[in-house]
């Protein structure tokens, strides 16, 4: 029989207790300044005895509030240099990485009137380049981590393009309809940790919560501007999407709680040369959630309209992932993105950013922002993440989504890029 403990750690519960003879290690996180890599750094932080030095490596340096912890330093790259050029600032810089947390990414522009990922031959090209250059300049370093964690996400099962198999399970095959970067960036980690000896391992988040000032495919910033702006306004808040989407079941994914999965499973032995799901094992709908958040806000909430002649149908352009059935269809009243452009809402956005002293006196970039959300809310298929395959290898690390998402909102509010959260009333079961 084996026995585990686990522990509790604010609204992270489940998590796993290591064994205190993993000490003294090192890490290095590139893309650190990014949603995923800086709350990697926070999870690894709060171990300084088990990770002695952690190396951020992105452009620019995470936005940690109070400044880096002690242990961490931040050194400027760009992977889209070459190996020589960024193995020669590591060698000088004396990098040592007993384990490498890789979430370094570029969005390329998406063509012309197309979606976020419609540019997916170059987004292959751009962000496999990012991944070989970094590995091929780790020898030129001398340089040899333990384990190698590659994070990629959802798109990996096609649920960017259309109702795929479910649930989603690491075993499920790839979705060849068109190119997908995490596919040629695995192939390349494979092949690189076979040639070099070294463990790795892939994590697959669903959305990820969290906040760091870029806010691009952060599905937590455009509803709390949209809260912030309804209660302004003294409007309630609409859902944008139909009674299917309101319903449907969602996985979501914690930042933090990624990060602890990727700490669990590069120090597992059992986990090694492995693909892990990542999500919160919580159950989630946009029907449950949205009450919750006009609670928060003390506002009013609207339920999707029963008439299917309110809602615009949008055809997917792909056929369906799962292999056979009809095309995806999503169905919107109304756009985030829309409603974002509205002088209304422009306004009473800086009059709120004047009040609070926030950041940002306009809503930006208002179409790269709150697409992402857009597309969340009016999904009309299930996103059930299997974490069978994590948690027969012992891990049970779970958060209430919608706890997270407030969680997030505080953070946003620290980081001055929305009002404050009034916290009317806050429920959670």
């Amino acid at each position: 029989m084996a026995t585990q403990t686990v522990h509790t750690n604010g609204i992270y519960h489940g998590l796993p207790t290591f064994d205190s003879s993993l000490k003294d290690l090192s890490a290095v996180i590139t893309g650190a300044n990014g949603i995923s890599g800086q709350h990697m750094l926070r999870v690894l932080a709060q171990a300084p005895e088990r990770w002695t030095k952690i190396y951020c490596l992105s452009r620019r340096p995470p936005a940690i509030p109070g400044g880096l912890p002690a242990n961490a330093v931040h050194i400027p790259l760009d992977f889209l240099k070459s190996p020589e050029e960024i193995g020669e600032v590591l060698k000088k810089e004396g990098v040592k990485a007993d384990y490498v947390f890789f979430f370094s990414y570029i969005q390329v522009e998406p063509k012309d009137g197309a979606g976020l990922w419609s540019n997916a031959e170059d987004m292959c090209i751009v962000n496999t380049k990012l991944l070989s250059n970094f590995l091929e300049a780790l020898p030129i370093a001398s340089i040899k981590p333990k384990r190698i964690m590659l994070q990629t996400g959802a798109k990996n099962y096609g649920l960017h393009l259309g109702p795929t198999t479910v649930p989603q399970e690491e075993s499920d095959p790839r979705v060849m309809l068109e190119p997908n970067f995490y596919y040629p960036q695995e192939d390349y980690l494979w092949s690189y940790c076979k040639k070099h000896s070294i463990g790795w391992n892939v994590a697959r988040p669903s959305f990820i919560l969290g906040a760091v000032p870029d806010a691009a495919m952060n599905v937590c910033f455009p509803l709390a501007v949209y809260a912030s702006v309804q209660k302004h306004l003294g409007k309630p808040i609409e859902y944008p999407s139909d009674l299917t989407a309101w319903e449907m079941t969602q996985v979501q994914s914690s930042a933090m709680l990624n990060g602890y999965l990727e700490e669990w499973a590069v120090l597992t032995d059992k986990a090694k040369d492995q693909a892990f799901n990542a999500c919160d094992s919580s159950a989630f709908s946009w029907g449950k959630f949205w009450p919750k958040m006009a609670g928060w806000y003390g506002i009013g909430y609207e339920r999707p309209s029963l008439k299917q002649d309110d809602y615009k149908p949008v055809e997917l352009p792909r056929e369906a992932p799962r292999g056979f059935g009809p095309r995806g269809t999503l169905r919107f009243r109304f756009t985030l993105t829309e409603w974002a452009k509205q002088p209304e809402v422009a306004q009473a956005w800086k009059e709120l950013a004047e009040k609070h002293g926030l950041v940002n006196k306009e809503l930006r970039d208002v179409d790269r922002i709150f697409s992402f959300t857009d597309a969340a809310l009016s999904w009309c298929y299930p996103i059930n993440f299997s974490m069978d395959k994590a948690r027969k290898l012992g891990w049970h690390g779970f958060v209430d989504s919608s706890e997270c998402i407030l969680e997030v909102f505080k953070d946003f509010e620290k980081l001055k890029m929305i009002p404050p959260v009034p916290m009317v009333d806050v429920k959670f079961s």
